[in-house]
């Protein structure tokens, strides 16, 4: 992330001082053992829509005003809260929706550990029980 970035996302109050790292984590079912951030890119930004053997991937994000998704969004998208807004709005006229929110790490927890193909993100701290880390975001 890039200092401007981070600079202006502490100054609006969307990532604490001290984040804590992410961690991207999938249902039992998801062949892969790892994800690169470009992958994970890919998927968040609609450009990957299948696990590798077909099966659907499911990605969920926290909920907009979350310092998770801030820190995901900078860190491995690299975008801006208003541009990927601006990017969702021509996906939506393009029929395509964006990532399931969750309001919660337990329920993105709850969410990958029940759905088959999902992908999402929690803090550390989270203790993710039944589901797979596929990546660790700083």
């Amino acid at each position: 992330m890039g200092r401007l970035t981070c600079l202006l996302l502490l100054l609006f109050g969307m990532l604490p001082a001290r984040a804590e790292e992410l961690l991207v984590i999938a249902h039992p079912s998801v062949p892969e053992a790892a994800l690169s951030p470009e992958a994970l890119a890919a998927i968040y930004l609609l450009k990957t829509s299948s696990w590798r053997g077909g099966e659907f991937i499911v990605p969920v994000n926290r909920e907009a005003q979350s310092a998770e998704r801030a820190r995901f969004s900078a860190t491995v998208l690299h975008q801006s809260p208003a541009a990927l807004a601006a990017f969702w709005n021509q996906m939506h006229f393009k029929g395509k929706l964006p990532p399931i929110v969750q309001e919660s790490d337990q329920a993105v927890l709850a969410f990958v550990q029940k759905v088959p193909g999902a992908v999402g993100y929690v803090s550390a701290g989270v203790v993710p029980k039944n589901v797979k880390v596929l990546a660790r975001v700083p």
